[in-house]
């Protein structure tokens, strides 16, 4: 009798040592000790066949088979498994199976010390081999069952943003797979995409997660919408504070408190992101310039407003027509203090004034009547939101 002839009887009793094994790695690794998460039939299965495998190497010499470690390795990804409690019981197979070569090979005082000494170093070679190939395995299957993941993540982001979803049990379930609150405040976050398939904001769900803001995003072609949750205290600002430290270009709705108006809100967003002045980053609500929203929201009749209201002045030659507007502007921003506004622009007061007179002669409107000033306002508003 040899080693291998101790493998080869062992081989005979796998189901005996496999269940056996069952008890003691459900006893020692937390994540075996509920069969519902690891059932006793893939348990003991995997074990079998490691076994099996780690048995025929000693008992025939049979070049190692790493299947049954690779399938090991994905089916315990794919059971939710953490892969350092995987790895701690495939150790602990192996520790028991040598713990088992060893006992019956005491009953066979000719197996010589010398196999043995081998054996011992061969058996750990194995586990070094077949733990990197089922943790491998499981990476992969990680990754890949995370990417599937994101994927219906973002198919239920874009249902819910598209209207798809109506009924309240509908809603509560959309709610729960996003990992959502099934009642706001939410807010909606649409942020420029960078091209085609690009994240603008890599990792933000898990930077708001930080700030406890819970939220799920969908990538588009050309936007990255994320609905979030600001249901906690201080939760608006601490979710700004987590956009705004991202270099993006992004529109935020108003708060709404149903599922079921997210597509309203998405529009909101959209529309303040149209209003974001320039081409840099920023971060536009709709709530703090809803005026610039509305232009946004209109760009040909906003277009139509300023011809109507500012025609006369945009006829001018373009440095008079700079300088009007330019003092109109710091009109509006003082408040229409023409002493301020002098400040503002390092004039004479009797100047803004003058500028002002112009403006109310050349648009035949008079700078004291309010429906004017909403008027004016208005049009220098998508001058600015529509400057083409």
């Amino acid at each position: 009798m040899d080693l291998s002839g101790v493998a080869s009887l062992l081989q005979e009793r796998l189901p005996e040592f496999s269940e056996a094994l069952e008890v003691r790695i459900r006893a020692e690794v937390d994540s075996y000790a509920d069969d519902s998460v690891v059932p006793g039939e893939s348990l003991r299965l995997s074990l079998e066949r490691n076994a099996r495998v780690v048995l025929a190497y000693f008992a025939k010499g049979s070049e190692p088979d790493t299947r049954p470690a690779r399938e090991t390795g994905r089916i315990r990804a794919e059971q939710g498994v953490p892969l350092v409690d995987t790895l701690h019981a495939y150790r602990i197979a192996f520790d028991s199976l040598w713990a088992h070569i060893l006992d019956e090979a005491q009953r066979h005082p000719e197996v010589a010390e010398a196999q043995l000494a081998a054996g011992s170093s061969e058996i750990w070679m194995l586990f070094g081999r077949y733990a990197e190939v089922l943790a491998t395995a499981y990476r992969e299957t990680s990754t890949e069952l995370s990417r599937q993941r994101e994927a219906r993540r973002s198919a239920v982001v874009e249902a819910v943003c598209r209207g798809d979803i109506t009924d309240r049990a509908g809603l509560d379930d959309a709610a729960r797979h996003l990992g959502l609150p099934k009642d706001g405040p939410y807010a909606v976050v649409v942020v420029a995409g960078l091209g085609a398939g690009e994240e603008p904001l890599p990792g933000i769900e898990a930077a708001l997660r930080e700030a406890h803001v819970p939220s799920a995003w969908g990538l588009l072609l050309d936007q990255q919408i994320g609905v979030l949750s600001l249901a906690v205290p201080d939760a608006e600002t601490l979710s700004l504070r987590t956009l705004r430290r991202r270099r993006a270009r992004m529109g935020i709705s108003p708060l709404f408190d149903s599922l079921g108006d997210t597509p309203r809100a998405l529009r909101f967003a959209r529309l303040a992101l149209a209003g974001l002045a320039g081409e840099s980053a920023g971060v536009a609500r709709f709530d703090d310039h809803p005026l610039a929203m509305v232009v946004a929201a209109a760009p040909e009749e906003a277009t139509r407003l300023v011809h109507v209201i500012l025609k006369p002045v945009l006829a001018l030659p373009p440095q008079d027509r700079t300088r009007l507007l330019e003092t109109l502007r710091h009109w509006f921003a003082a408040g229409g203090r023409a002493q301020d506004t002098a400040e503002r622009m390092f004039l004479h007061p009797n100047t803004v004034r003058y500028r002002l007179r112009r403006i109310e002669e050349l648009t035949g409107r008079p700078l004291s009547d309010p429906r004017t000033l909403a008027d004016l306002g208005a049009a220098l508003e998508a001058l600015r939101v529509l400057p083409h």
